[in-house]
């Protein structure tokens, strides 16, 4: 007899094809070690310094909500990023088509 299969097997296998279908990799690198999502980490930790632990208390889930989406907006617009020498993803992006255009009028 069979073990009957969960529905997020079913999420995985669906979100697997996906990938495939898309041409993208699925990361296969380490779990469980301080390495597995250092990004992601970090940028949760920001996350939580800049924005729930020094607007908060919250009054409800919603206002919560509007508040993660004003700040990803910000972090991935206007907000200053070492890895980019302290500029915004904005400049960096309008540095990147000012040098694709003149490489392309050239």
């Amino acid at each position: 007899m069979q073990r009957p299969v969960e529905p997020k097997q079913y999420t995985s296998i669906a979100f697997t094809t996906r990938l495939l279908e898309a041409g993208v990799d699925a990361s296969v690198g380490s779990v469980g070690d301080a390495y597995d999502n250092a990004l992601a980490e970090s940028t949760i930790g920001s996350f939580k310094t800049e924005m729930i632990n020094r607007h908060g208390p919250w009054r409800d889930v919603n206002h919560v909500e509007v508040a993660t989406f004003e700040w990803v907006d910000f972090f991935n617009t206007q907000r200053p990023h070492e890895s980019l020498e302290d500029l915004t993803p904005a400049v960096i992006e309008q540095i990147h088509y000012a040098h694709r255009t003149l490489a392309q009028a050239g």
